[in-house]
């Protein structure tokens, strides 16, 4: 990863290297912003400049030298990671921790560049399970720093996430940023600042993360590996909010629509039509699809239930569905009105949540099925 990898953040990334070029870097750092803005990404990338032995005053790394040969496949002895982890440890007193689980994070961190908590849950089999920063992980930090760089340059620790560390754990990190050991730099990320100690806070420099401009997404879906025509592109960075992880779902989302589509209308139609039998028949077919099929399918359904209530407006260039998606919707949008829109969002959204509990997918669509009979005819 390299900052010319990095989707927009470039006011963010002059800073960075400014930092560094000064000889100015601050020993510890706080990423915030929204998932999916390259947070993660951007700390990866100013660890390869920080640790690069030949960048002069350029404005990105070499990618050529023996340090960035290593940091190609994350093997750097100098820059360490730490990550949530389900405790999968059966020695009292001993937790897991990062380095337990160092080869599924090079694999998704390599493979993937931009990808979200949830891919890495599943990535270590802990979908469903509390991933965590334990206490141990602290100990482990504070053993790698005692130790003289190996290269003789930065340490460097990126935290992924640093909101899901344990009290204990983030008390004991505490002192190390209070007293950090020479030429050490922490790097924190997390979506959620608000959750960490704010003593924590206190001692790191913020740095925020904005959200992705929608052109910026664009360009990005139209060149290379996407190649999205000028209109599909525009429609996903509208729905994408600023992330590019988002973008990146709705991608998935758009590209299995048609089929989303006919599922959706027959819902719909069936449900108008209250056929309890057929919706049983539809809620078990839908639920023999894996569970990530299963959410992309409600997410697509909320976006529907949106996209129909807003075309009630008459305002055209709010609006983004497919030719099939705006006919269908000629007839159906005047049943998506302010006396259901809200509960039809709070049902689908809730099916949503159950299936990432593992509930019992038939239960759930049925379910769905029987709340959206009484809804849709609010």
């Amino acid at each position: 990863m390299y900052f010319k990898d990095i989707i927009a953040q470039q006011e963010t990334i002059e800073r960075l290297v400014q930092y560094a070029q000064n000889g100015t870097v601050p020993h510890a750092m706080l990423f915030t912003g929204p998932e999916g803005v390259g947070k993660l990404q951007t700390a990866i990338a100013f660890a390869r400049y920080m640790l690069c032995r030949d960048r002069g005053n350029g404005a990105d790394s070499c990618g050529h030298c023996p340090s960035c040969v290593k940091m190609d496949k994350l093997v750097h002895p100098d820059l360490h990671f730490v990550y949530p982890v389900i405790n999968k440890s059966k020695s009292a007193g001993r937790s897991t921790i990062s380095d337990d689980e160092i080869s599924p994070w090079r694999e998704i961190v390599l493979e993937n560049h931009y990808f979200g908590f949830e891919e890495w849950l599943s990535a270590i089999d802990a979908e469903n399970k509390q991933a965590r920063i334990f206490v141990t992980e602290s100990e482990s930090i504070n053993e790698k720093l005692s130790l003289k760089s190996v290269e003789g340059g930065y340490k460097i620790v990126i935290i992924w996430h640093a909101e899901k560390m344990k009290v204990e754990c983030a008390n004991s990190l505490l002192k190390l940023l209070e007293e950090p050991p020479a030429g050490t730099v922490f790097i924190l990320t997390t979506d959620s600042p608000e959750l960490l100690l704010e003593t924590i806070v206190s001692r790191t420099q913020r740095i925020e993360f904005k959200r992705l401009p929608q052109k910026e997404i664009m360009e990005k879906l139209m060149g290379p590996g996407y190649l999205l025509d000028s209109e599909t592109a525009q429609k996903i960075a509208h729905l994408s909010a600023g992330s590019w992880l988002k973008a990146i779902d709705t991608l998935k989302i758009n590209t299995e629509s048609e089929e989303f589509l006919n599922y959706f209308i027959q819902f719909m139609r069936l449900a108008y039509a209250r056929r309890l039998k057929d919706l049983k028949e539809w809620s078990e077919t839908i639920a023999s699809n894996g569970r990530e099929w299963q959410k992309r399918f409600l997410q697509y359904c909320q976006r529907m239930i949106r996209e129909n209530f807003i075309s009630n407006f008459g305002r055209p260039e709010l609006n983004y569905m497919t030719e099939s998606e705006r006919q269908f919707s000629v007839k159906f949008a005047p049943f998506v009105n302010e006396n259901n829109i809200i509960g039809l969002m709070e049902t689908l959204s809730g099916a949503q949540r159950d299936i990432e509990q593992n509930v019992n997918s038939k239960m759930v669509f049925f379910d769905l099925s029987l709340k959206t009979i009484m809804l849709m005819k609010q």
